[in-house]
């Protein structure tokens, strides 16, 4: 072993400034930290969000139902700022007890109810609406299988690989190499999936929702040239489908929300207030990423 490697003591202490630049929210703790309510608009959909890859899904889907038509789908969306503490206050707390974006909360029934979880909030939009998820088996059993395929990665990719090769106070080889072999492995199980169907369970659907967000992400540099540092030119058919779904209007318009470029989102003509057009062009508005 090297000389600065790490024993672990036999009994675990936090260490509040061992987080990088997360230090000043991560704790082992859960629960609400500040007690402040979440503001509250018109629509009987209120998502509380942030512009990351789990709340980009769920925006992408209102998006997405909006251009089927499906005008009962409007939707408030505000912004978590998640480096402020936003996840902690309890208003959102009770939302969702993990802290952690995107959560719903779903009025347009005769009872309001909380749904957390990018995958559940997909899930309850697709059932509610009857759209981007089959009724019936084998279908319904494959769009299903790689929605879980990608919750179950997703951390290997942000708190894995994002994490070591971006966040982490200090740079180390080994985790650095772990979750990159790791991370080109789900590449890999996406890239041969699409080489045999369009889309991950054939036609398009949530799962291609959730995994977009991730593998687009790092397909198009996220984290400072993930795409030349893992070689993601190689997965050609992922790549094929990532730009199919970034020309997409819904993934478009559901990329911008709770962005820099549009903090909040109330109604369609929010849209008209993003000063750079350009990010209205799906080339443009990847390369900027």
């Amino acid at each position: 072993m090297a000389d600065d490697s790490y024993t672990p003591p036999r009994v675990w202490d936090f260490d509040p400034a061992n987080g990088g630049q997360f230090a000043g929210i991560n704790r082992p703790t859960a629960g609400a930290r500040e007690e402040r309510d979440l503001p509250v608009g018109e629509h009987g959909f209120q998502l509380y969000s942030l512009g990351t890859p789990n709340g980009v899904k769920v925006t992408i889907m209102f998006e997405e139902l909006l251009e089927a038509g499906f005008a009962e789908a409007e939707y408030d969306a505000w912004p978590i700022k998640i480096f402020e503490g936003d996840q902690f206050t309890s208003g959102f707390v009770e939302l969702n007890p993990n802290s952690k974006i995107p959560a719903l909360l779903d009025r347009t029934g005769p009872q309001a109810f909380r749904v957390f979880e990018s995958g559940a909030i997909l899930v309850h939009l697709a059932e509610k609406f009857d759209f981007l998820l089959p009724r019936e088996n084998p279908a319904r059993a494959e769009v299903l299988s790689w929605l879980m395929w990608q919750m179950g990665s997703a951390p290997f990719i942000g708190g894995g690989f994002g994490h070591f090769y971006v966040y982490a106070p200090e740079r180390y080889k080994y985790p650095i190499d772990r979750y990159a072999m790791e991370t080109k492995r789900l590449f890999s199980v996406a890239d041969q999936q699409l080489a045999k169907t369009e889309y991950l369970a054939g036609d398009y659907s949530i799962a291609d929702i959730a995994a977009y967000t991730w593998l687009g992400n790092l397909y198009h540099g996220a984290y400072k040239g993930s795409d030349v540092f893992l070689s993601l030119h190689e997965y050609e058919h992922v790549g094929r489908w990532v730009k199919a779904i970034d020309a997409r209007p819904g993934a478009i318009r559901g990329r911008l929300v709770n962005s820099p470029a549009m903090r909040e989102r109330h109604s369609p003509a929010d849209f008209d207030t993003v000063e750079d057009r350009s990010l209205f062009d799906p080339v443009r508005q990847r390369a900027d990423v």
